[in-house]
């Protein structure tokens, strides 16, 4: 017996553009959602936030060519952002790319996340990046699924200080 392939369903054009202090305030609305915020503090974020990680990924952008890029439809309208930095904490992957992405509530379960994690991993590989991880809570089944289906792999499952939750650390070679 031979293995069908199963369909697939074509996923949908994104753009990907260096956030701009203007996005400070996109991502601030985008994201204030508890639903959106549940892996990620559970709570809305600070504008002040925003305004650093947006000039955080500027630099990111400038000294090594990728960031955490605004991520937007094909309509050119922003719904989040997606990309790939230097982990930012002390525990977890030290030193390691991590790509990641987070989306507004309106977008979720339309492909975005896979489309525009597969143009990171594009873009990143072009910048010389060999090997990058995702650390994604372990409750967080949607982005569980997107590290699947960029072929990921789980490597291990830490706790995350302060909490009484643990992260996924998939990693993925280049």
């Amino acid at each position: 017996m031979t293995k069908q392939a199963l369909p697939t369903t074509p996923l949908p054009a994104v753009q990907l553009r260096v956030p701009t202090h203007e996005d400070t305030f996109v991502w601030h609305r985008l994201f204030d959602d508890p639903e959106v915020m549940e892996f990620h503090g559970g709570t809305s974020a600070e504008l002040s936030v925003y305004e650093e990680m947006t000039a955080r990924q500027r630099r990111h952008d400038a000294e090594r060519g990728f960031c955490f890029w605004t991520l937007l439809d094909a309509d050119g309208e922003p719904i989040g952002f997606t990309g790939a930095q230097p982990w930012p904490h002390e525990w977890g992957p030290k030193g390691e790319i991590e790509i990641g992405w987070r989306l507004s509530r309106s977008a979720w379960g339309k492909g975005y996340a896979t489309a525009a994690a597969r143009a990171t991993l594009e873009r990143v590989r072009a910048a010389g990046v060999a090997n990058v991880v995702a650390m994604v809570d372990t409750r967080n089944e949607r982005s569980v699924a997107v590290t699947r289906r960029l072929g990921m792999e789980l490597a291990e499952t830490l706790p995350i200080p302060g909490t009484e939750r643990e992260a996924h650390r998939f990693g993925l070679a280049l």
